[in-house]
């Protein structure tokens, strides 16, 4: 199946070149299908990146998929054009009286700041509570799990001694669980950050559980019992180039920042990056679209908030 996009969105003519079915809003309303609806709130400064690296996720799937991607009303974006943000995005006003199967909330470059500092905070918390009675499940991506784990939970972030960056080796804690169901027990994620999120203080939260977790990364995925919230300290959707470019920026901006670990050939930065998270990457919103949208979600999609009875304790 398709994954739908809005209509002359950049991101299609790169996925078709990649070979993945994308299908714009006007052939989609010919289709007598119920496809998953799919809120993405784009935080990051690259927008089109984001939105090209998570629609690329989202399509290996044999689901219908339609996005629509939102960004807060409280800040201007200074590296996306005005132009794209009217065309494709809307803003919480726009979508709050409608539902979705899932909601994706990114990172943001704010880490540094505390949460209330953040100038769209107040808002960000809105459609946070928002989300526990229109969403079916949402996952959370670097920043924007740490902010989801302090929102809901009240999890503080603390500053690290230096950014960590680069691919880093995780292991799953419980295979068993859908959302890494065909997962090795280690495989490697991108992480960039300068905050961290303590394990000591995830685990003292009974609704909580740690999925994964890196003896240098620290936790990857964490997850409620109930799957409707799940937190991933990395960056699964990066593509091959994402840390060079981010690393070659830093250099730019006169920071002394390490060269990512594990990522270039003998640490020599003329060579092409090696890439070794993709597979399960793929894997990771593969299982999450099947198991916690696709097969929790209602059919009538306005019926989501009756549908919340907690599944057995870590399926």
């Amino acid at each position: 199946m398709p994954i739908k996009i809005p209509n002359n969105l950049p991101a299609k003519e790169t996925l078709n070149k990649e070979h993945i079915f994308v299908i714009d809003e006007d052939a989609a309303f010919k289709q007598d299908i119920r496809p998953l609806r799919i809120l993405i709130m784009n935080l990051m400064p690259t927008k089109i990146v984001t939105e090209t690296q998570l629609m690329r996720m989202l399509s290996n799937s044999p689901l219908q998929v339609e996005i629509t991607l939102m960004h807060p009303a409280t800040h201007v974006s200074k590296n996306t054009s005005s132009q794209h943000m009217k065309s494709f995005y809307k803003t919480f006003n726009d979508v709050k009286d409608s539902k979705f199967d899932g909601f994706i909330i990114t990172g943001a470059p704010v880490e540094l700041l505390s949460f209330e500092e953040v100038e769209y905070w107040d808002e960000l918390c809105e459609v946070m509570e928002w989300s526990k009675s229109n969403v079916t499940t949402t996952l959370h991506i670097c920043w924007g799990a740490q902010a989801g784990l302090y929102y809901h939970y009240g999890i503080k972030k603390h500053e690290l001694e230096k950014k960590l960056f680069g691919i880093f080796l995780h292991r799953t804690c419980k295979k068993s669980v859908r959302l890494l169901r065909g997962f090795d027990d280690e495989f490697y994620v991108p992480q960039s950050r300068y905050t961290e999120t303590k394990a000591e203080e995830i685990q003292n939260v009974p609704e909580l559980e740690i999925l994964a977790v890196s003896d240098v990364a620290g936790p990857c995925i964490i997850a409620t019992h109930d799957r409707r919230q799940i937190y991933m300290s990395g960056h699964f959707e990066y593509d091959r180039r994402t840390l060079q470019t981010e690393y070659e920026r830093d250099l730019e901006k006169g920071l002394n920042t390490d060269i990512p670990v594990n990522y270039f050939p003998n640490n020599d930065v003329t060579q092409k990056p090696f890439q070794q998270w993709r597979s399960h990457a793929y894997l990771l919103y593969s299982n999450w679209l099947n198991y916690y949208v696709y097969q929790a979600t209602p059919y009538n999609i306005e019926e989501i908030n009756k549908l919340f009875v907690p599944p057995k304790k870590g399926d």
